[in-house]
């Protein structure tokens, strides 16, 4: 694979020296962008999988601690958001056409880790959207030594008496030719240009929801408003076909927040009870992104994270050996 180079917006990541981002291509053509950022001596690689709606910049902090605990990260704008190929005239709509195509721009993610010669073991971090994808990737045999999970999107939360509705004008919307527009009460506003603080949905640290704000303002590409009927009928089915599935066998560790109120927490508890070797945890207060909160959580759980990759890393280095 050739090297080129894509845009990144050090500043406003705040991410290790020396980040660089390349685009990649997928197998049906749409252009991804991969951002690499190095840690001296590393002593592994975290693929990072984002959410929907976000973009690699955002990840800058997470993979400057992680650097300093002697992890690279790779992380990747999805199609349709970030900097990456969007499909619809409407930029800003969240539209996937199939939920397995996402596995497309893992494995373009996967053929520029083997290009740069990343160090491994390799380990995973996948918030929300990223958890579903990276859920998928994990039963079809994502080589990654452990994984942890941070709101993960094994469910969407919706209210009992609403999810028939939603599945059936998602449903519908595709023989209607209507499948690209928004979903019904969402649309072209990024949430967190536009939302404000006070019982915000992500975050209750305002410094960490002021430093997603500016990225997005500062970048206006990087924004993506409501997700695309299309997308969530996709994305219910999805997550219905996973629900059915054996969990992976490697170590996880899945950090909840205990105001969770974008994730189908009914979901996470089944999926976690069932996964040997896997660990819930609540982050007490804790919003959608426990990875954005205060510094004191953010230094308490990135420990715990770091942690669970040395000894999986370990672990697994030791297999190796014997065999």
């Amino acid at each position: 694979m050739d090297l080129v180079p894509a845009p990144f917006h050090a500043d406003l990541s705040e991410g290790p020296d020396h980040a660089r981002a390349y685009w990649v291509t997928a197998s049906d053509g749409l252009r991804l962008r991969v951002a690499h950022f190095p840690s001296d001596g590393a002593r592994g690689t975290v693929l990072l999988f984002p959410g929907r709606t976000e973009y690699v910049e955002k990840y800058g902090r997470t993979a400057a601690d992680l650097a300093a605990a002697g992890y690279g990260t790779l992380a990747i704008d999805w199609r349709g958001q970030g900097l990456a190929d969007r499909m619809l005239d409407e930029r800003r709509t969240g539209h996937v056409a199939v939920f397995e195509d996402y596995q497309r721009d893992v494995q373009a993610m996967l053929a520029l880790a083997d290009t740069l010669e990343v160090p491994g073991p390799r380990h995973l971090i996948a918030h929300s959207m990223g958890g579903c994808i990276g859920l998928r990737a994990m039963m079809d045999g994502l080589d990654v030594a452990s994984s942890v999970f941070t709101g993960p999107m094994w469910g969407i939360r919706i209210s009992n008496p609403v999810r028939p509705a939603a599945w059936a004008i998602s449903r519908m919307s595709k023989s209607l030719g209507a499948s690209h527009l928004f979903v019904p009460g969402t649309g072209a506003d990024s949430y967190v240009a536009s939302a404000d603080f006070e019982d915000n949905l992500l975050t209750t640290d305002p410094e960490m929801f002021d430093y997603m704000r500016r990225q997005v303002l500062a970048i206006p590409d990087l924004q993506l408003g409501g997700p695309s009927l299309n997308w969530l009928h996709e994305a219910l089915a999805e997550t219905r076909r996973l629900a059915r599935r054996a969990s992976p066998t490697q170590p996880c560790l899945c950090l909840t927040g205990t105001n969770e109120r974008i994730v189908d927490l009914d979901r996470i508890r089944a999926r976690m009870a069932r996964w040997p070797g896997g660990r819930l945890e609540w982050v007490e207060r804790g919003e959608h992104e426990v990875l954005m909160e205060a510094p004191k959580t953010r230094a308490r759980l990135m420990a715990e994270i770091t942690a669970l990759f040395d000894t999986a890393g370990d672990s697994r280095a030791g297999a190796k050996a014997r065999a």
